[in-house]
């Protein structure tokens, strides 16, 4: 039980380690000029390092093999590139463990916050399972759909943006989109156009 204890504070201690490891890369590979364009773009986010989107890439490659505790770890210290970086290392992983990472996206979904975060979740959180999980992840889906939360709604469009190719999924998507026609919230409304044009092109 002892040896149990020890290994489980152990682990905790390098993951809050390797938290602290990549804070420190973020705030090194700060930019005023990201910082700036993030701002601008992607409002709604209260912490912001200023560090570019293909970094963030990089740095999903070399921390994949962390897994799921650290993907959660980054998502819960709330910065943007925090939670950007959260989502990449989850889409690297996914196939490992699909159950766990379904949950991790109703995790990230409590607190989106911004369209970015939005999107990153919907196009690259569950990347690996889309084929696999496509059941599961159209009940997501049609949860977030009705959703209080405008972030969740959008979210339940996004979620289904890479089936708009398999024509035979379209009915179940415009439902979806039908749900939401009368939304007035900026961002829910987008997506509808984004989804609606991937459902004209047959994309």
């Amino acid at each position: 039980m002892q040896e149990i204890q020890y290994q489980e504070q152990h682990f905790r201690i390098n993951m809050s380690q390797q938290l602290k490891e990549i804070q420190k890369i973020l705030i090194k590979q700060a930019i005023p000029e990201a910082k700036a364009s993030h701002q601008k773009f992607v409002p709604g986010n209260k912490k912001i390092y200023g560090v570019r989107m293909p970094f963030l890439n990089e740095l999903a490659g070399k921390y994949k093999s962390s897994g799921f505790e650290l993907v959660e770890a980054l998502w819960k210290a709330g910065a943007l590139e925090e939670k950007v970086l959260a989502v990449k290392i989850l889409g690297k992983i996914a196939k490992k463990d699909p159950e766990r990472s379904l949950k991790m996206v109703t995790l990230f979904a409590r607190n989106i916050g911004n369209w970015a975060v939005c999107d990153a979740i919907g196009m690259q959180g569950l990347k690996p399972i889309l084929k696999s999980h496509q059941v599961k992840i159209f009940e997501l889906a049609k949860k977030y759909n009705q959703s209080s939360d405008f972030w969740q709604r959008r979210l339940s469009l996004v979620l289904v943006e890479w089936y708009t190719r398999i024509r035979d999924l379209h009915p179940e998507i415009k439902k979806l989109v039908r749900a939401l026609e009368n939304d007035e919230e900026y961002y829910v409304r987008k997506a509808i156009v984004w989804i609606n044009k991937n459902l004209e092109k047959g994309k």
